[in-house]
């Protein structure tokens, strides 16, 4: 199999882990499905961002445990259009496109149209434990362009703090990750998801 057809078999699996996610209706279960199925694909899968020599392969990706009331559904609330080339990992930029924002821990967080792969909505989040606790660049919450979406409507998506994931970049600098710009940065520590 080429590397196009690993890395476009990673992409299906990862869109079809998140439907399997969608249907399963308890939260906590969806998420156990989660970090099983992400650590069954970073330990195994030829396109997984962890270096064969990695100790991630044999413990799996460490998260904090599941925290329910970290669970929102936010209304995307219009903002002032903004076009942002963002840095990424490896000093190239990811052209994105501010189509709103939404609301949760008493701030707000922007939302992103991404310009480059086909399109696709983004929220990436850059809280207080990043760097000790976190990856230093942030973590993303959404991003459709690769699947990770944990469903809503037109005007609604499903944020869940418990999701929240690192870049494949903080595992491998041979993979291009966008970094969180300054509208998606929280001074708070979001103690949930994955970790350090």
């Amino acid at each position: 199999m080429t590397a196009q057809l690993e890395l476009a078999d990673w992409r299906r699996r990862i869109a079809e882990l998140y439907a399997r996610i969608r249907a399963t209706p308890a939260p906590e279960a969806a998420h156990e499905l989660w970090r099983t199925t992400r650590d069954e694909l970073f330990r195994t899968h030829p396109q997984s961002p962890l270096r064969p020599d990695d100790s991630l392969r044999g413990t799996g990706l460490p998260y904090w445990p599941y925290d329910p009331t970290l669970r929102f559904t936010v209304l995307l609330e219009p903002a002032e259009p903004v076009a942002l080339d963002v840095p990424t990992s490896s000093d190239a930029t990811i052209h994105l496109r501010r189509i709103g924002r939404v609301e949760l821990l008493d701030a707000g967080l922007d939302v992103w149209w991404l310009e480059q792969y086909g399109g696709g909505i983004f929220v990436p989040l850059r809280d207080g434990t990043a760097g000790t606790e976190t990856y230093g660049a942030g973590r993303y919450l959404l991003d459709t362009a690769k699947g990770a979406d944990l469903g809503g409507t037109d005007r609604e998506f499903v944020l869940d703090l418990n999701f929240a994931y690192h870049p494949s970049c903080r595992y491998n600098p041979l993979w291009e990750c966008p970094l969180a710009p300054e509208g998606n940065r929280l001074s708070s520590s979001v103690c949930a998801g994955e970790r350090l």
